[in-house]
């Protein structure tokens, strides 16, 4: 796991400092970016993984990829802000791989981090904190490829600040995993290396040397889902973000995520995001 790790990438997207009121209030959000908050006053909380976030000054809070969130303002809030692409070598999400917390203390390196990272990226902040209007793929990609304009230094030093934040929320305890662990590690980069080809449970359990019903329950009871579950979300989530980041048709898609049959395409994204591929990306753009 270290050599994949190791290999890490990290694209900024925003990052600035927000003064919020009441107005903060959204539910049910959901992008393909990462978002980490330091929180300097106010009161307000986030809502994510069915557990609530009372967000207390001085303190990080991180919202994984493709988790669905909500967030309340009572009256007034103040943060410092960052949003960002992760993935690794193998072009599995960081959080299939390592055990997070989503709070930890922020100390005065965390602080000074979030400064610098505001002063070699200037004009990065969310204009609009609608995340309809941020999470736009016009949006997306524009601030995307703004690091394409950032010196090599620059750019260099904004991924090893951000790696540097998001390994706060790292559990290391939970985190020390052993050779059956890392078999399934594994197992996770093949799949997402896979998902537009066929993939059987019993190839996934021959790699792991066990049975097909051992290393379905065994799978199960370390990802909380049956390994089909998994690899139809972790198509359903590439569908989504190849609808926020490309232009190609619905049926061109469904076949890069691995659904021969397009119905059934239709049928499993409407069952996993609650509405169809044509109204998902329809929202991204309609603002």
């Amino acid at each position: 796991m270290f050599s994949i790790l190791e290999a890490l990438t990290i694209n900024l997207l925003n990052v600035g400092y927000a003064k919020l009121d009441s107005k903060w209030n959204f539910t049910n959000v959901i992008s393909p970016f990462s978002r980490l908050y330091l929180i300097t006053s106010g009161d307000a909380s986030v809502f994510h993984n069915n557990i609530e976030f009372k967000l207390k000054p001085g303190y990080l809070y991180l919202i994984p990829s493709y988790t669905y969130s909500s967030y309340k303002c009572n009256l007034k809030h103040e943060q410092y802000y960052i949003s960002f692409f992760e993935e690794t070598s193998k072009g599995v999400s960081v959080y299939s791989l390592v055990n997070f917390n989503y709070q930890v203390k922020a100390n005065d390196l965390d602080v000074e981090s979030f400064k610098r990272l505001l002063k070699i990226n200037p004009n990065r902040n969310i204009v609009n904190s609608d995340p309809k209007t941020y999470t736009k793929n016009s949006i997306v990609v524009s601030f995307n490829n703004a690091n394409t304009f950032l010196s090599t230094s620059k750019l260099i030093e904004t991924k090893a600040l951000i790696k540097y934040l998001l390994s706060k929320f790292m559990d290391d305890e939970v985190d020390s995993k052993k050779n059956f662990e890392r078999n399934l590690m594994e197992v996770l980069n093949y799949i997402s290396k896979n998902l537009h080809e066929p993939i059987s449970i019993e190839s996934l359990a021959r790699h792991c040397n066990l049975s097909k019903d051992y290393f379905s329950r065994t799978f199960k009871k370390q990802y909380s889902m049956g390994p089909s579950q998994y690899i139809q979300l972790r198509r359903i989530e590439r569908a989504q973000l190849l609808l926020l980041t490309t232009k190609d048709s619905f049926r061109d898609i469904s076949l890069r995520v691995g659904f021969n049959n397009y119905s059934y395409f239709l049928k499993v994204f409407k069952k996993n995001v609650g509405i169809t591929p044509s109204n998902f990306r329809k929202k991204q753009i309609s603002i």
